[in-house]
C-alpha cells in the first residue's frame, strides 16, 4: 500500500529486467485487486511485470467481469504469462503461444488451505526455471499446493523433490 513499497517494487523490477531476469507478481486477493485494479494492469501492459499469479476471484476482480474465459483471454493480452489457480479444477497457464489447462492433483482431505498459493508458484518457479514446460510447471505447482493443504500449516511436511518422484514427475 505505501508508496514508497510501490516505488521499491518499480525500482527491483527495473534492475531484475536489467540484469535479463524475468519479475513475476502474485495478485494477493480479491480485496487488494479491487483496490489496485488500475497499477496492476499497468504493470502489465507496462512490462514491469512478466508472470503473472492469479486466483480465479482475483482474476473475476482484475477484469470486472464474472466471464472466465473473457478474462482469460484480457490476461493473454495483458501479460507475458499468465497463471490462473483454479482450486479442484487445477491450472490454467496463458501466454502467446496459447493456454494450457493442468488438472489439480488428488488429495485424500482437504484441511487448510494456508500456504496453496505460495506453493502452487514456488512448484511453478521451479518448473519454469528447470524448463519442464508450462505442462509440467502448472503439475509441479499443484502437487506442492496439495500437499501443503492437507495439513495444518504452510510448510510442506515432506520432500517436495521426493515427491514428484514418487508420482513421476521429473525435476
Amino acid at each position: 500500500d505505501p508508496k514508497d513499497a510501490k516505488e521499491a517494487f518499480v525500482k527491483a523490477a527495473t534492475i531484475a529486467h536489467d540484469a535479463g531476469r524475468e519479475v513475476a507478481l502474485t495478485l494477493s486477493d480479491s480485496f487488494c485487486v479491487d483496490r489496485y485494479r488500475e497499477e496492476f494492469l499497468d504493470l502489465m501492459r507496462g512490462g514491469t511485470v512478466d508472470l503473472v499469479f492469479a486466483n480465479e476471484a482475483e482474476l473475476h476482480s482484475l477484469y470486472q467481469t464474472s466471464d472466465f474465459d473473457g478474462a482469460l483471454k484480457q490476461l493473454r493480452e495483458d501479460a507475458t504469462l499468465g497463471i490462473v489457480t483454479r482450486s479442484d479444477k487445477g491450472c490454467v497457464v496463458v501466454s502467446n503461444d496459447g493456454v494450457i489447462a493442468v488438472p489439480a492433483h488428488p488429495i485424500e482431505t482437504l484441511v487448510d488451505t494456508t500456504g496453496a498459493g505460495d506453493l502452487f508458484a514456488a512448484g511453478f518457479l521451479f518448473g519454469l526455471v528447470r524448463k519442464t514446460g508450462y505442462e509440467m510447471a502448472g503439475k509441479l505447482g499443484g502437487l506442492a499446493a496439495a500437499e501443503v493443504i492437507q495439513h495444518i500449516g504452510a510448510r510442506p511436511q515432506v520432500s517436495l523433490k521426493e515427491l514428484a518422484a514418487q508420482n513421476g514427475l521429473k525435476v
